[in-house]
């Protein structure tokens, strides 16, 4: 192992293209990443959730085993077993042990030069979380991806509604009411992953300017976006495969009626991004201009 490794941390925002850069870097000669992208170890240790994920990673950890005991011939399982095994080993711990985090991180990653935990929930976290994590290496770097707002909470209840649906046919109902659920929850002043305004102001109270990279998912995924992405991490400039979407979602048309009340509900955040970022992509000003007319 060369030196100490730069460490990733992708907070966000769910649905913003964290799946396409984990798979990016994934590929990326100068990364290690391990195969699991969300290691929720920061949100674990805030909220004491350890024994729910726990159960989560044994569940993993026996799906594995069967189907390499099944004959599948995947050799990913192999290193998907291991890493499970290994996290494992850091989570079956009580308290914080970031030693073993970075350990777990590292494993394997030879010269690389960057190591990375891609978990949307982050964002979601305290300042004073927020803090500790850009201090527990010499190099940290922090990135948020922005998604238009609209776009993103659709995508997320499209998401939600495909792991509901009993059958096909029950997803178009389904999906629109998680949107509805979503937007009155917003509308009640109840704070989740959409929350662009409280993320921001936390990781920019919590995060030295020159660690932190706010970037919307539009912007990355072109060649200029994903270079300055690529400089602020210190990697080389590697050509990214935008033409390949990951866990892009079951298609489906948002209802106009759903969208007017989307883009109402979440004016304030479309006006708040527009005051800190004001190159805003196309989508974002459309959604904008028909909220303000």
């Amino acid at each position: 192992m060369s030196g100490t490794p730069t460490v990733l941390f992708c907070v966000g925002a769910t649905k913003a293209g964290t799946s396409w850069l984990y798979r990016h870097l994934h590929r990326h000669p100068d990364c290690h990443l391990r195969s699991i992208k969300e290691l929720h170890y920061f949100d674990m240790l805030e909220s004491g959730t350890q024994r729910r994920f726990r159960k989560l990673l044994r569940e993993k950890i026996a799906l594995l085993r069967a189907a390499i005991a099944d004959g599948n011939p995947r050799p990913s399982l192999e290193r998907q077993l291991r890493d499970a095994l290994d996290w494992k080993a850091v989570i079956g711990a009580e308290g914080e042990n970031l030693d073993a985090y970075l350990g777990y991180l590292s494993n394997g990653r030879g010269a690389r030069p960057l190591v990375a935990d891609i978990t949307p929930a982050y964002a979601l976290l305290p300042e004073a979380r927020l803090h500790r994590m850009s201090e527990v290496a010499p190099r940290t770097r922090f990135l948020y991806l922005l998604r238009d707002p609209v776009a993103r909470l659709w995508s997320q209840a499209r998401m939600l509604a495909a792991r509901r649906m009993g059958d096909i046919a029950e997803f178009p109902a389904l999906a629109a009411r998680m949107m509805e659920t979503m937007i009155t929850a917003i509308r009640d002043g109840v704070r989740d992953r959409e929350d662009y305004i409280g993320a921001i102001s936390r990781l920019r109270a919590a995060v030295a300017p020159d660690r932190l990279l706010i970037q919307f998912q539009e912007e990355m995924m072109t060649l200029p976006g994903l270079s300055r992405l690529q400089a602020f991490l210190g990697i080389s400039d590697i050509a990214g495969d935008f033409e390949h979407r990951v866990h892009e979602g079951t298609p489906l048309s948002l209802p106009d009626d759903l969208r007017a009340r989307a883009r109402v509900a979440l004016a304030p955040q479309y006006e708040f991004v527009a005051s800190h970022f004001p190159d805003l992509p196309g989508n974002w000003r459309q959604n904008m201009t028909e909220v303000h007319g």
